[in-house]
This record gives structure tokens, sequence and C-alpha cells, in this order.
């Protein structure tokens, strides 16, 4: 071992080392690898996710106007004291907000009696299917199993495809007569 010639060793450890650490950067090159995949993974799930949670606030309908309407024969009521049995919304896109598909909406009545509104339930006019400008206009009429008597009041959400929410008030006036159109 120690015979004259120790250069001989030297290199026999330089080798063992250099296996080692070649070893090494192999092992810390495919951590590398797999640390930069995971990282885009997340990037693009934290991407997806702020998209979702943009649309679910900001995709919403802004009502322009509500109207009540007595549409009852007065015959029903001789009285002559009406009730609100139809609500047409006036309806666009808010600030900000995507396309809306009115198909997509669900309209929660919250009064006296909770009543729900699928897209099948409620009629648009003015052949508006999807509010996609600031421009677009699209009537909504309900014809909600409740009525709203003299100074009733309801509750509306109305929900959108991507899960925003807006909540409206109907507040019907004091006096209601048989075939009157009132502001809500």
């Amino acid at each position: 071992m120690f015979d004259g010639n120790p250069t001989e060793d030297r290199g026999q450890v330089g080798i063992g080392t250099l296996i080692v650490f070649i070893a090494m950067v192999l092992v810390a090159a495919i951590a590398a690898g797999v640390l930069i995949n995971t990282a885009g993974f997340l990037q693009t799930q934290a991407e997806d996710t702020g998209i979702e949670s943009t649309e679910q606030v900001s995709d919403r309908v802004q009502v322009l106007s509500s109207i009540g309407e007595d549409t009852s024969d007065s015959t029903d009521d001789p009285d002559g004291v009406g009730s609100i049995n139809t609500v047409e919304l006036t309806v666009q896109k808010a600030p900000g907000a995507g396309d809306i598909v009115l198909g997509d909406v669900m309209i929660e009545w919250l009064g006296d009696d909770a009543e729900t509104f699928d897209s099948g339930d409620f009629e648009v006019e003015d052949d508006v299917e999807v509010l996609n400008d600031d421009t677009t206009r699209a009537t909504i009429t309900l014809t909600p199993t409740e009525t709203l008597d003299d100074g009733d009041s309801a509750e509306l959400t109305i929900t959108t495809g991507s899960g925003a929410q807006t909540v409206h008030s109907l507040n019907a006036p004091n006096i209601v007569h048989d075939g009157d159109t009132v502001r809500l």
C-alpha cells in the first residue's frame, strides 16, 4: 500500500468522488424538473381559479326597472282592489360582466312563499338570448303563484350561469287597483 507510488490511491479516491458527484447532480436535476413541473401545474390551476372567481363576482345582471301588473279579470275581484300577479324586469349585463346566457339564469322569489324560476319558468321578451354588450337589454316576465297585494314586498335573487347573484327588492305600492300597472 505504501510502496512508493502514492498517486494510484489518490486516483481511485478521485474517481469515486467523481461518481458520487455525478449521481448527486443527476438527483438534483430530476428534483428540479419535478419542482418546475409542479410549479407550472399550480400556476395553471391558480389562473383557472382566478378566472372562475372573477366570473362569480362580475358576471351578473343589473335590473334597470321592475314593473308589476294586475292582469286578473276585474270580475274576479268586484271590490276593485287588485294585486300584482305579473312582474316584468328589464335587465342588462352589469359593468365588467362577460356574456350572460339568459337560458342559464335562475330567479328565486322570496316573499311569503319561496319560489324558484328556471329558464323555462319565465319569458324573455325582445328575442334576446344572450346579453353580450352594454346596450343589450331584455325584459323578463315572471308570473309567480304568490301575488303582491297592497304594501307587500318580495326579494328576487337572480343567479347567472357562472354563479354571480343580483338581489333586487320588489315593493308594491299601498294601493293597487284592478288592471293597474305600477313601478315596484
